[in-house]
């Protein structure tokens, strides 16, 4: 295998897993632990992955930066339909249901348009178009005020003042990072203190995040790990987290993929 292909199969594979280690490299390409950590070095030169003792993981994004909507929804779209068909199982016809902003979470809103009698109350533009998309839905949908953000949602001070009054049964927040240390967290401050309050709001916390959120930092914590009682991942979640994550929330879902041509729930965005 050329060096090249050989680092091109290295990449995919920290891509996947989130991270990889030199032993395992060298026994899976038949090659010595040198050659592999040449490889890493070639592909931390090109800015492709971040090279640590004893191996490599994925290049860590500044803990500030927020892609746009668009730009998150393309990233990860089975994974994400897989969590929230698992996490529509979570909700109880004729409940309270806060969701916060973001990708995953617009994904489970257009599951939550089949159960009926709901009142959702969310900070996201996107998640209220899909809820209020079909007139023959019996959906109460409350959207609080605020300040847009890049993931449009609305944050500040408004947004915060509205979900401090209100009583829900369960709350799903979709979250920027996971780490062992700094918990669940997202790269907007003003989006950190509105989903704070949104937590705050709920008996029940449910954290949709796909296994690429793991060992990821943003600025602000949301909450800390021990705080929800349901995080729901996928497949791709490495055994590192599961070990982590199992110890400190209530209970880990790892939610089978399936391809979203074949739901017809996963619309595109508009």
């Amino acid at each position: 295998m050329l060096a090249a292909e050989r680092q091109g199969h290295i990449l995919d594979e920290v891509r996947r897993r989130g991270a990889v280690r030199v032993a395992e490299l060298a026994a899976q390409f038949g090659v010595s632990d040198m050659t592999i950590r040449r490889d890493l070095d070639a592909l931390v030169a090109r800015g492709a992955l971040d090279k640590v003792h004893g191996g490599a993981t994925s290049k860590r994004t500044p803990s500030t930066e927020e892609p746009g909507f668009e730009v998150k929804w393309l990233r990860q779209q089975d994974e994400k339909d897989a969590i929230a068909r698992a996490a529509a199982d979570q909700v109880t016809p004729g409940s309270a249901v806060g969701v916060s902003a973001g990708t995953t979470t617009w994904t489970l809103a257009q599951h939550l348009r089949n159960i009926p009698g709901l009142t959702v109350v969310t900070n996201s533009m996107r998640v209220a178009d899909v809820l209020r998309a079909d007139d023959d839905s019996d959906l109460n949908v409350v959207l609080t005020g605020g300040v847009r953000t890049p993931s449009d949602a609305l944050v500040g001070p408004i947004a915060v003042s509205s979900l401090r009054q209100l009583h829900l049964d369960v709350v799903f927040l979709g979250v920027h990072g996971i780490d062992p240390s700094a918990g669940f967290t997202t790269p907007n401050l003003l989006e950190a203190d509105t989903d704070r309050a949104l937590v705050a709001a709920g008996k029940r916390l449910v954290v949709l995040a796909d296994h690429t959120k793991w060992d990821t930092i943003g600025i602000s914590t949301i909450a800390a790990l021990d705080e929800a009682d349901v995080v729901i991942s996928d497949e791709g979640l490495p055994p590192e987290a599961h070990d982590v994550l199992n110890e400190h929330v209530g209970k880990l879902v790892i939610a089978p993929s399936e391809p979203t041509t074949t739901t017809g729930t996963a619309d595109t965005p508009s």
